[in-house]
């Protein structure tokens, strides 16, 4: 953690699907720059690495089971945190599953509720029971993680899309009524990222596997700046918006996307 800027010195983050992925990049991240870090996720083991990595590099860093659907979870994840680090500053609600990918009249309705119980309703819970404990900080801070694909549509998606779209809708609406309780809510929208979602290619064959990473790299190469982003680009968004280099920005979504979502993609660069 040498080198890094210390912007979150004393400061306590949440970080939901902090495993691993973009979620992990953005705990390694912010306890490279002061801050402890809470790491809630279903996949403790992973978690537990993280934690190591972090306490490693000199962080401080604590993880906790936790599905986000769940508010008694929730709720415990939040609890632990103040136990842990006896306050809480900020949180970003990372946790997130892809879903399967099918047309909206081939989507089973447990497939599409899931993917909306963790999406989205996990980023409502995740905030509900860490919002009286970010105002009692006196400088909470809530970032989350949308996707360009809730700001436009994709193929086979429809959970996916609408649980992002509305966490692109529940950020502003959020930031609207915290914001007088000196609470700032924004939301970072990755693009084509460098990040195996839910670890689906480590489930694949490895024919698969690479076929998946081919048509990502493909899609990606067709944006202006033709090359998926890294986790790392995705963690340095969020520990801006976390940090008070940001203080005067709320309910915004921030595309961290290659600027795919800034043209109309006619097939080349």
């Amino acid at each position: 953690m040498d080198g890094a800027p210390q912007r979150l010195t004393d400061r306590v983050a949440i970080v939901t699907g902090g495993a691993t992925g973009i979620g992990g990049a953005i705990a390694e991240r912010l306890a490279g720059e002061g801050a402890r870090v809470v790491i809630a996720d279903r996949a403790v083991d992973r978690g537990a690495a993280t934690v190591r990595r972090i306490e490693a590099a000199g962080g401080r860093a604590h993880a906790v089971s936790c599905d986000v659907a769940d508010g008694g979870q929730v709720r415990a994840m939040v609890e632990e945190t103040l136990a842990t680090f006896g306050r809480l500053d900020a949180l970003v609600s990372n946790a997130g599953i892809p879903g399967v990918a099918a047309p909206a009249d081939a989507c089973t309705e447990e497939d599409f509720d899931r993917v909306i119980a963790v999406n989205l309703r996990g980023v409502f819970l995740s905030a509900k029971y860490a919002l009286p404990h970010l105002e009692a900080s006196g400088r909470g801070v809530i970032v989350n993680i949308a996707s360009t694909f809730g700001m436009v549509g994709t193929h086979d998606a429809p959970a996916y899309c609408a649980a992002k779209g509305g966490v692109i809708g529940l950020t502003k609406q959020l930031a609207v009524d915290y914001g007088p309780r000196g609470i700032r809510v924004n939301a970072v929208s990755p693009g084509y990222i460098d990040n195996d979602m839910d670890q689906r290619r480590a489930r694949m064959t490895s024919d698969a596997a690479a076929a998946n990473l081919a048509s990502r790299e493909s899609a990606a190469a067709l944006q202006p700046l033709g090359r998926q982003g890294t986790t790392a680009e995705i963690a340095a968004a969020v520990a801006y918006l976390v940090s008070d280099d940001a203080s005067f920005v709320t309910g915004v979504v921030l595309p961290v996307d290659g600027g795919c979502t800034s043209h109309f993609n006619r097939g080349r660069r």
